[in-house]
């Protein structure tokens, strides 16, 4: 049975306001369209902005929890498409065996990966700069946002997408994700790459993505050993906020065809 629910997880630095054109794309193809956020974030980015205590508190056990509760109660397996960390929940959902088919839209890496090219250290950088940030919420400048989510967008557009999105990110999970890769055992954001299991999956990268680039979606592809499908789509010329950029419809509609395709 083709899948009628597909499921958007947005990632760090911005709320589910930021599938609006994708929910709505997707909406009028028939599908029953879901955007559920994380713990806390359930209110307007505006509300986020004056208050970040939700974002300071909220844990990726919890996020995972909660996206996991969402996706139990529907009748049928929905495919599930993440941006960013949304792509990295995306992984770990279809690990644990939800989901009847996964895009991961330039993906946070999970553990293991440890590629960190240069321009996703200096996205990175305003958080990770002072581990005293650890425990709070660090938002963008412009100027940051700019770099990491929107570099081949003009300064007009990149402003309103700040204004219209943005919100400060956990400096708490963006260091886990970091030590992951040096604490021993199993962390926050470990997926079984050889789970025979999983549902297929999709690795869509943004040519010209700054916080996310190619060579880290190539990089966590490699990693899984699985006999499930896992493939990588490039497209040229895209920043790491693509759902946002002009010709954001054409990857809407193929990566939903791939899913589509593949989905159990």
């Amino acid at each position: 049975m083709k899948p009628d629910t597909i499921v958007l997880i947005h990632g760090f630095w911005v709320t589910p306001r930021s599938w609006e054109y994708w929910k709505a794309h997707y909406e009028r193809q028939g599908y029953r369209v879901l955007t559920p956020a994380y713990p806390g974030y359930e209110v307007e980015v505006e509300a986020l902005n004056a208050d970040p205590t939700p974002i300071e508190k909220v844990t990726v056990p919890e996020i995972i929890a909660h996206l996991e509760s969402v996706i139990r109660d529907l009748p049928t397996a929905p495919i599930l498409i993440g941006h960013s960390a949304g792509g990295a929940f995306t992984q770990l959902l279809l690990d644990h065996g939800f989901g009847a088919a996964g895009v991961a839209l330039n993906s946070a890496p999970t553990e293991g990966v440890k590629v960190a090219p240069p321009s996703q250290l200096k996205s990175t950088f305003p958080v990770l700069r002072n581990p005293a940030n650890r425990h709070k919420a660090i938002g963008f400048t412009h100027d940051e946002w700019h770099y990491a989510f929107t570099n081949t967008f003009s300064e007009q557009e990149s402003h309103a997408l700040y204004e219209r999105y943005h919100i400060p990110a956990s400096a708490s999970i963006l260091w886990g994700s970091l030590l992951a890769n040096v604490q021993p055992g199993h962390q926050d954001v470990w997926v079984d790459y050889h789970n025979d299991n999983r549902a297929p999956l999709l690795f869509v990268s943004g040519g010209e993505d700054h916080l996310m680039p190619p060579s880290v979606q190539r990089s966590n592809a490699k990693h899984y050993k699985s006999n499930t499908l896992t493939e990588v789509k490039e497209y040229p010329g895209y920043a790491h906020l693509l759902t946002a950029q002009p010709g954001w419809e054409q990857i809407a509609d193929e990566v939903l065809a791939w899913a589509v395709q593949h989905a159990r």
